[in-house]
């Protein structure tokens, strides 16, 4: 049998269009002078170091102390890099949209370029392609120009109306194949372009359109997602097998993306005026917003809440401590407990926190707070459903499950810090809230009052002790993870030792009386390791840390 493949090329739209244009420009911009660094300046770097006898000392910049900060090796040039332009300007025409009559013989968008030869051309996309009509700056001649030329690419009908275009895309082309595939992927993470060398600013159609296009999509979006909805239910996917968990991951991965990028959009949107503040009346820097189903608000202490321990210093620091506690929470990834999408955005000198919205929480028809305090511990609550589903997380997070005293002197039980919030959604999901004291504090920057009065006199006139800016600094989960590992060590290593001395020095008695004995002495060999490093199980290895730690009340 014999099979004949045919490819017939597909109608444009406006949509087509514009993402065709974005296209060339990337493929035209794509070797520019300076770049990011690149894994070709990595792997010259390294063989050269491999070849000659080059010291192994750090640089003197990153050494402490060195009061210069060099960016420029964030980003080094490409000696060898020379520089290839195909057009001079490609931009969008003056004569979009195209009238009515135009639009029904297929016209969809006008595009004006300037080639190297200094030749001006008006190209029309229609939705067979592109070709050049007759139209100049003053006078529009939607006619097709002399050569007749239709081509399906836009590349294409350069190729044949510019030789300089045809030769240096060639030539570009060729030095794209050559480049490193690192060099060719589209980085996942977004790239401070403020670290980047200076560098000529040209005409950019593509750019300036998407640009304004995305301020119309701020000032009257069309679309709006339901970030809260689409994270949950991805979160509830089956994981049973390896198929479902790649599935699962890769929906995640794809949500909280797209998540991250509209929270960078808003907070952008949101310093530059383009959005309307739910409390015009407040000062600026107390302006909450909401945006795209997406709660903004911004690093300053509101309502005095965080004036105990720092105020607005604590209130800046409260947004990445909360930022890790929900990473933490989502790392442990405990059925039926649910976090919040956050997102820390840091523009213009200003910490913008970006939170989905609890369903129902707007339209205040939730319950109160089912468990825990945000009020600094006046009124404090319990709920058995969240005790039973933070009892696996604190597993995994090292967290004592303890008892606080509220402002009437009832205990009630806890398995999170005492700032952390539960509350039922509208969509009966529970959710937690403000995990800013999710990990152990770090003593060393708390002061308590006899602390201070230890101090000599002369030392207090000159300011000493100095206080930390504010009360909410933390361990880091991986100095908490460091310190179980080698208590764990020691642990291993002394209930060997003493389970080995106790089989050397074991004598032949009766089967079962022996037995009940050695099983005794192992017991209180396991206890005593228990007891030496900590554990707070008798029974076997177990560190935990109460972040309530200075809590008045915690028992």
């Amino acid at each position: 049998f014999s099979f004949k493949t045919y490819v017939v090329s597909d109608s444009y739209s406006v949509r087509d269009v514009r993402v065709h244009l974005r296209h060339v420009r990337n493929l035209l911009r794509f070797c520019e002078t300076f770049n990011i660094l690149t894994a070709v300046f990595i792997a010259s770097g390294s063989d050269n170091m491999e070849k000659d006898s080059v010291s192994r000392s750090p640089p003197f910049y990153i050494l402490p102390g060195c009061k210069e900060r060099r960016l420029i090796p964030l980003q080094p040039i490409r000696d060898d890099w020379k520089p290839l332009q195909c057009l001079r300007v490609l931009n969008i025409s003056s004569w979009n949209p195209p009238p009515g009559n135009r639009k029904l013989h297929g016209d969809l968008m006008y595009i004006s370029i300037l080639t190297m030869e200094e030749q001006e051309l008006s190209i029309t996309c229609c939705t067979r392609g592109f070709y050049r009509n007759q139209s100049t700056a003053f006078n529009f001649n939607p006619k097709p120009a002399a050569p007749k030329i239709l081509c399906h690419s836009l590349v294409e009908l350069l190729s044949q109306l510019s030789p300089s275009f045809r030769k240096n895309f060639a030539a570009l082309q060729k030095r794209r194949v050559y480049q490193h595939p690192y060099e060719c992927i589209r980085a996942p993470v977004q790239v401070c372009t403020w670290v980047a060398p200076a560098g000529g600013h040209s005409l950019d159609c593509v750019t300036a359109e998407e640009t304004r296009l995305g301020l119309m999509a701020t000032l009257t979006f069309v679309q709006i997602r339901g970030w809260n909805e689409e994270l949950q239910r991805s979160r509830e996917l089956p994981r049973a097998s390896l198929q479902e968990r790649r599935r699962r991951d890769t929906r995640i991965f794809r949500i909280n993306s797209d998540f991250v990028a509209a929270a960078a959009q808003g907070a952008a949107s949101m310093m530059e005026g383009n959005v309307m503040p739910l409390n015009p009346g407040e000062p600026p820097h107390l302006h909450v917003f909401v945006w795209n189903n997406l709660f903004f608000s911004q690093g300053f202490d509101m309502s005095d809440h965080y004036a105990p321990v720092g105020g607005d210093a604590a209130a800046h620091a409260a947004a990445m401590c909360d930022l890790r506690g929900v990473q933490a929470y989502a790392s442990v990834d405990t059925e039926g407990l649910h976090t919040l999408g956050t997102a820390v955005v840091d523009y213009r000198g200003v910490r913008v926190t970006a939170q989905t919205v609890v369903p129902g929480l707007l339209e205040k028809n939730l319950e109160q707070i089912v468990y825990g305090s945000n009020d600094n511990g006046k009124t404090v609550f319990t709920h058995p459903r969240f005790l039973e589903l933070l009892d696996e997380s604190s597993k995994s997070l090292r967290i004592q499950p303890h008892w606080v005293l509220d402002h009437s002197g009832s205990p009630v039980e806890l398995r999170s810090a005492i700032s952390t919030v539960g509350i039922f959604g509208s969509d009966g999901r529970p959710y937690i809230l403000d995990l800013l004291r999710t990990f152990p504090p770090d003593l060393n920057f708390l002061l308590s009052a006899e602390a201070q009065q230890e101090v000599p006199a002369a030392c207090r006139s000159f300011g000493f002790p100095r206080r930390h800016r504010h009360c909410l600094a933390s361990l880091r989960p991986q100095l908490v993870e460091a310190f179980v590992q080698h208590r764990y060590e020691l642990f291993a290593k002394m209930a060997s030792d003493d389970l080995g001395h106790q089989f050397a020095t074991e004598k032949p008695e009766e089967p079962q009386r022996a037995a009940g004995d050695n099983k005794q002495k192992r017991r209180n060999i396991i206890w005593k390791a228990c007891e030496n490093v900590g554990s707070v199980s008798d029974s076997r290895f177990d560190i935990r840390f109460n972040p309530d730690v200075c809590f008045p009340g915690t028992t």
